[in-house]
């Protein structure tokens, strides 16, 4: 009797190890998506430097520096901190990956300014309090007022991986490998707030937090098919 029991154990383990692994496949194509035809990735932060790079100016901007550990650091702002990239950077058809982990404070971790096509828009996460995720601005909407918002419970103290990609046909954005946003171009007019003009063409910001960010890079994309 024993004998049977293990022998339907072990079928039973094996069947559903069979029917987990044929759905992987399709959830790591997922997953990598946008990467066929990609170029090679670009560090943007390298050495403790920030060559490439300068204070954004806000006006009552924290001190920004970087950690032992290589991290970028910038601290709280009133109300804003943030950097501007000075090289070129692609206006279509590429990815970026970075992770931060606010130390203090209650608003955003990230406020990630970008181009798409001539016009530009900010990815915010931790906004309006602590908690919204979004795009500003979308048809003159903010990340508040526009379909991408969201809420999530962001923790102080805390590593959280970020990645987007903006193709000719869409900007989507994932955190910890869950998709958050996707939202189509065509038809849609983008902007910035104006408080974050200035980190146009391709900023980082944090608003009121002290904030650390780390493995900031970038790649090229081949073009969307039509």
């Amino acid at each position: 009797m024993r004998q049977h029991q293990s022998w339907t154990r072990s079928a039973w383990m094996a069947t559903w190890t069979w029917i987990l692994w044929s759905f992987v496949p399709g959830a790591l194509g997922r997953c990598e998506e946008g990467v066929k035809g990609a170029g090679p990735w670009q560090k943007m932060l390298v050495n403790r430097s920030m060559e490439g790079w300068k204070s954004t100016q806000f006006g009552g901007d924290g001190e920004i520096g970087f950690t032992d550990e290589g991290h970028l650091s910038l601290d709280v702002g009133d109300p804003l901190t943030g950097i501007t990239y000075e090289k070129e950077f692609p206006k279509s058809n590429f990815e970026v990956t970075w992770e931060a982990n606010r130390k203090s404070g209650s608003d955003f971790l990230a406020g990630l300014t970008f181009p798409v096509g001539e016009e530009h828009a900010s990815f915010i996460c931790g906004g309006w309090g602590g908690g919204l995720i979004g795009i500003s601005s979308i048809d003159g909407n903010d990340a508040s007022e526009n379909s991408t918002a969201s809420y999530k419970d962001i923790k102080n103290d805390r590593w959280y991986r970020f990645r987007l990609v903006v193709s000719d046909a869409e900007i989507v954005v994932w955190m910890d490998d869950e998709e958050l946003i996707r939202v189509e171009r065509k038809g849609k007019s983008f902007s910035v707030r104006g408080e974050v003009r200035a980190s146009r063409p391709f900023g980082y910001c944090v608003f009121r937090s002290k904030v650390e960010v780390r493995n900031l890079q970038y790649r090229t994309l081949a073009p969307s098919k039509p």
